[in-house]
């Protein structure tokens, strides 16, 4: 990443934030198979989006074993990217006091997988019916 301060001289900090979290956002704006589905579940969990939630919804459509920590990683990638914003939700008993970080898909995180849907739905209907029906290729 380029040294922002020494290019710009002095600037005020916020502004150098803005424009430092905007390039870091900018780069690696396409979405890998896991970086999907923890999008899709985000938007199907919609209010009760969170680590564990992501987790559960993940493994149950998938019918695979994830791991938290791959959930989490994951989840702040997004968040890096843009893709997805968070925030602190209420303290509650069930979980000794602590507040769960709840997550949000952004609007530049409902382009990408509206991007990545009709790329998939594009290449699934230029498939050749001979593939499916047994034919030789």
């Amino acid at each position: 990443m380029v040294n922002l301060r020494s290019l710009f001289g002095k600037i005020e900090r916020n502004t150098y934030y803005y424009i430092a979290k905007t390039e870091r956002n900018m780069k690696g704006t396409s979405l890998g198979e896991f970086e999907e589905l923890c999008l899709l579940a985000v938007a199907v969990l919609q209010d009760d989006a969170y680590g564990v939630s992501i987790k559960e919804e993940i493994d149950h459509r998938t019918r695979r074993n994830t791991t938290i920590s791959t959930i989490h990683s994951t989840l702040i990638r997004l968040e890096r990217k843009g893709f997805l914003k968070s925030k602190m939700g209420g303290a509650t008993d069930e979980r000794g006091g602590r507040a769960k970080r709840l997550f949000e898909i952004t609007a530049f995180g409902k382009k990408a997988i509206n991007e990545a849907r009709i790329l998939r739905n594009n290449m699934w209907k230029d498939i050749p019916d001979l593939l499916w029906k047994g034919g030789p290729l």
